[in-house]
């Protein structure tokens, strides 16, 4: 019985002794490092590999060792001065960014460069991706490579809102983690709004008690003609240690937090606590629906007191730098019936109610500066004059930025057309809910945080970008996780890469690798990778519709009968005729299986198809969709998402169009379609007016029509005419103007959004 004992240890010793170490893997690092290079040679990370640190580095090489201990099951052994096989993290003086880093990989040793403990962690990061997601062995082996690398900007940032929805303390570490992962350094939580007072002020318990909770919710879309509401009691807030433990979480992972505390507007719910911080003094009820409120903070000695007393609390709880004031969104309205607001203008010598604005925040600001920090604020700070030390948030364009950068203030690019992660990331029906919009994640790469209109001296004060999360209509930690990824990595990487290094097809490669990251994090994502894209263009003069995805080593296949495509459809090789109104469905498929979802587009012919069109004046570069030739490609834009490459926008411009039918055409109808969302401050025009010549008796013609705009989200206009033949046809769209007080964006421009225009 002993001898089988010990001939079965045999065995098994010798089954343990021929264990290889896993394989290496390619390594398909986001984001992009600047300097990458594969050696010949792998280094293999087993229990014997020893340990070493500089001391200014220790933190990072302990939180290493921590990781490899989850990761592998046990941690390395730290040696002073180790001789043999070891990981190795030296301080490097010589570096010049100061989150820069070197990562040199060979047989017998792993070594890390870096001039702080940043740059060490994010060294660290990019190993993470020299290993397997899933690791099914206790010896790993790592590819020899040289890797030199630091980022383009020193603000790379994410935020999240939970005043709308709130979400648990375990996955905003999540989501902290997904950040350090990606070499993000700067979270922005959106603490206080009118739906919600999230932050415990010891101060004052009202907030707690009344702020943090709102009577029910909206169910559906805002613009949900009518609106319905859930009933239920929704709430509840962070307390001051739940905060310091997020903080140092996030500190740990080298991520400053950034708290916003919104003044003047957005600031409902903290009256709702307290009445008299409003200017009326009534009553007031958390907001149980999205939106913009003309309950603001009424700018007399009592409010400022109460926000100098909330933010002595809240500035301790936050080490970083910035403290964000919001300064967006804040209606006049209540202001202009006060009469401490106007007495206060006259005093000041204030211009108006938006010089009214800009003495608040300075004087906020002055406060805060006397704590060491410095504001952050949203665009709308430069109304009335910019605070003196203040950093802009960008989030309506690009203008306010270029404004800020050249007058020596510092910029965050968060502009709505490229960074608000709460829009819809695809044109396909059977998306989750969203806000409106349309913000693919191609377009997300594609953004440059850098505006054309800076000067290179100028350009050093764009500090950086950040994605956006508002959560109207994401109730869930794991609708939060879809919407984000993976646009947050293209976030990423765009504040990190140099811009040279990146390049689309390269990234969505990598991304497809990283998904397996992902599913090993437990990370709800958007895979749209196997989706299509149809353009409709010519090709002598034949209208023909040309198909492609972003992974080029799989096949698509396509219908025309409406059906869906099979592995037995007809396979994509070139463009398409187009011969007459026609259904076309395509999909992506490997040898084995369908992958992704199917792309549908419906070709509706018409007389003005592929004709020659000119817009006055052009499309605004962020919603210029597949350019004036989309107005009349015979595809009509989707139902829910404004932005996409059909619909064209254009804010605050009468716009006109002309269109040549060629030659003398006989026609009986015009029409089209206006998206109308004041939430998103899109607005339908109140007429629009036609001329087009009579070329049988020279006459011309001309209509102006009034449109029938109700709370529909889409208002179609056709305008029905006697049988006339002709080559031209203007059309005349007067933008709706600015919007009203009361409203989303009150005394902003509108935006006017026009789809295919139709004529018969």
């Amino acid at each position: 019985m002993r001898s089988n004992i010990f001939f079965k240890c045999i065995i098994f010793l010798c089954f343990i002794g021929c264990i290889k170490p896993q394989p290496p893997i390619r390594p398909h690092i986001i984001p992009i490092p600047n300097e990458f290079t594969l050696q010949e040679g792998i280094f293999i990370l087993d229990k014997d590999v020893l340990l070493h640190a500089d001391a200014e580095l220790q933190s990072v090489a302990d939180f290493f060792n921590n990781y490899l201990k989850e990761k592998l099951g046990y941690s390395l052994k730290i040696h002073s001065k180790p001789t043999t096989k070891a990981i190795l993290f030296k301080l490097d003086e010589t570096i010049e960014n100061e989150e820069g880093y070197e990562l040199l990989v060979d047989t017998s040793q792993i070594i890390i460069k870096a001039k702080t403990a940043k740059g060490a962690f994010y060294a660290m990061q990019t190993f993470r991706q020299l290993v397997p997601p899933i690791i099914e062995s206790d010896q790993v082996s790592i590819r020899n490579l040289d890797i030199k690398d630091a980022p383009r900007f020193t603000y790379r940032g994410m935020h999240l809102d939970v005043s709308r929805h709130l979400f648990s303390v375990d996955f905003i570490k999540k989501y902290i983690d997904m950040m350090a992962f990606l070499k993000m350094n700067t979270f922005h939580w959106h603490l206080t709004d009118d739906q919600g007072w999230r932050i415990e002020i010891k101060q004052y318990p009202e907030l707690q008690k009344v702020a943090a909770f709102r009577d029910e919710t909206l169910i559906g879309h805002y613009n949900d003609a009518p609106q319905k509401f859930d009933g239920k009691k929704y709430g509840g807030f962070y307390t001051q240690e739940q905060v310091k433990d997020i903080v140092k979480y996030a500190s740990e992972r080298q991520i400053t937090v950034i708290p916003e505390i919104e003044m003047p507007g957005h600031s409902q719910a903290a009256i709702a606590a307290y009445p008299k911080l409003g200017c009326t003094g009534e009553p007031t009820k958390v907001a149980t629906k999205w939106g913009v409120f003309e309950d603001i903070y009424c700018p007399k000695e009592e409010t400022f007191t109460f926000l100098e007393n909330v933010l002595d609390e809240v500035m301790p709880l936050f080490p970083g730098k910035y403290i964000h004031i919001g300064g967006d969104e804040a209606p006049k309205t209540r202001w202009k019936a006060c009469e401490h607001c106007q007495a206060l203008i006259k005093k000041e010598d204030l211009k108006d109610e938006h010089g009214l604005q800009s003495y608040f925040i300075a004087r906020m600001e002055k406060y805060i500066n006397t704590k060491g920090k410095s504001i952050i604020g949203w665009d709308e700070i430069l109304e009335g004059g910019l605070a003196p030390n203040a950093t802009v948030m960008s989030w309506r364009g690009t203008k306010s930025a270029v404004e800020a950068a050249k007058a020596g203030h510092n910029v965050i690019m968060t502009p709505t057309s490229h960074t608000y992660f709460d829009y819809y990331q695809t044109d396909n029906e059977d998306e989750p809910l969203a806000i409106g919009g349309y913000l693919p994640l191609e377009k997300v790469y594609g953004f440059n945080p850098i505006p054309n209109e800076l000067t290179q001296e100028e350009a050093k004060y764009v500090l950086g970008a950040q994605g956006n999360l508002w959560t109207e209509y994401i109730s869930t930690s794991e609708k939060a996780e879809y919407m984000v990824f993976p646009r947050m990595i293209a976030m990423a990487e765009i504040n990190w890469s140099n811009p040279r290094k990146r390049d689309y097809q390269d990234f969505t490669y990598r991304l497809s690798h990283f998904h397996k990251w992902l599913d090993a994090l437990d990370v709800n994502y958007a895979n749209h990778l196997y989706e299509i894209e149809g353009n409709i263009g010519k090709e002598n003069e034949q209208l023909v519709l040309g198909l492609e995805t972003v992974i080029k080593d799989k096949t698509i296949r396509y219908t025309t009968d409406e059906s869906s495509p099979n592995l037995d459809s007809e396979k994509y090789t070139k463009y398409l005729p187009i011969e007459g109104s026609t259904v076309f469905k395509a999909a992506v498929f490997d040898e084995k299986e369908k992958l992704g979802r199917d792309f549908t587009l419906v070709f509706n012919n018409h007389k003005a198809v592929g004709k020659v069109i000119a817009i006055d004046p052009k499309p605004h570069k962020a919603y210029a969709g597949s350019g004036k030739e989309g107005l009349i490609n015979g595809v009509s834009g989707n139902d829910s998402r404004y932005g996409d490459k059909e619909w064209l926008g254009f804010w605050g411009r009468d716009v006109t169009i002309k269109i040549d039918l060629g030659k003398p055409t006989k026609i009986t109808s015009i029409s089209t379609r206006f998206y109308n969302a004041s939430g998103q401050w899109i607005y339908a025009p109140k007429e629009i007016g036609f001329s087009f010549v009579n070329d049988e008796d020279g006459r011309t013609l001309n209509r102006i029509s009034q449109i029938s705009v109700d709370d529909s989200i889409l208002i179609p206009f056709t305008l029905e005419i006697e049988e006339v033949t002709t080559q031209f046809i203007e059309i005349h769209i007067p933008t709706y103007g600015t919007i009203p007080d009361g409203l989303q964006g009150a005394g902003n421009k509108t935006w006017t959004f026009i789809d295919e225009i139709v004529v018969r």
